[in-house]
């Protein structure tokens, strides 16, 4: 079972923007760097608890963040 997920992003003012709409909802977020195993494009993601995924997701979709993918990891 996944510990975090990494919500990647298609820029660094995507994550920043997206780590405080996050913050608002209640939902514990943290920017990290972009795992290179998962992308070269942007530098920063965000990083949420793996059970928060799709109160994450629902959250950025209603803030209109636009993210690129969701890769749940273990750490």
């Amino acid at each position: 079972m996944a510990d975090f997920a990494v919500i990647l992003v298609h820029s660094t003012s995507h994550a920043v923007h997206g780590e405080r709409v996050l913050t608002r909802a209640g939902v514990a977020a943290k920017l990290v760097p972009t795992p290179r195993h998962l992308s070269s494009d942007c530098g920063s993601a965000i990083r949420v608890a793996a059970s928060t995924v799709n109160a994450a997701e629902k959250a950025l979709q209603e803030a209109g963040v636009s993210i690129d993918r969701i890769e749940k990891l273990e750490r």
